[in-house]
Parts: structure tokens; sequence; C-alpha cells
């Protein structure tokens, strides 16, 4: 089961990504934009993701992983229960996220790195 220390780790591999704090909760950002952060009431991962259609995808497949509050209605985010994902999914999941928050060259730059 993936922790908070092992999201850090993943996310730390990408390019120009820094821990911080989002909403007053341990945070990851990439050129201070949110990619996600921890959350209380309910535990969970915020995560950005790429699109609404992304979004329902992950909430309609894995349902016991994924789940929203209706604050995130609407919004590329879901919650993400860290006890029910793997480590390979979260690292998709948050190069994903990465991929969505970081400006283009940045990510053209890693994608030539690669």
């Amino acid at each position: 089961m993936p922790s908070w220390d092992d999201v850090v780790e993943i996310g730390m591999r990408l390019p120009e990504v820094e821990a911080g704090t989002w909403f007053a909760t341990p945070s990851l950002k990439v050129r201070n934009k949110g990619m996600c952060r921890l959350r209380t009431n309910p535990d969970a991962l915020v995560l950005r993701v790429t699109d609404l259609g992304e979004r329902e995808a992950l909430l309609q497949g894995q349902p016991d992983a994924f789940f929203s509050t209706p604050h995130y209605d609407g919004h590329p985010y879901v919650l993400v229960r860290l006890e029910k994902v793997d480590s390979a999914e979260l690292a998709e999941l948050l190069q994903d996220a990465w991929r969505a928050r970081a400006p283009k060259s940045l990510v053209k730059q890693y994608d030539l790195s690669i």
C-alpha cells in the first residue's frame, strides 16, 4: 500500500516537482501548480487528472479506489484511496498529473530525454 512518502518519492522523479503545502496540507507542485495533496475527512489523495473524461473513467472503472465529493464536481480532480492502488498505477497517475500541470515546454523537454 503506497503512503504519502511513496507519493513524494515517485513525484520527485519528475522535473521541477517540489514538495510543499496546498490548502495547509502536504502537496506536490510543478512550477507552483498543484498536482496532488493530502486530504483529511475523508483521508485521501487529491489528484489532478487530465480532464473530466479521465475523471469519470476512473470514478466509474474503479469506485473502490477513486471517489469524489460534491466540492470537486465539475473539476478535473479525483480522490484516491492510497490503500487501493498499487505503486505502478500511482506512478502513472502522478505522471499524468504532472503532464496536466507542467508547462508544455517542460513536458516536451522531458519527453525528449526519456
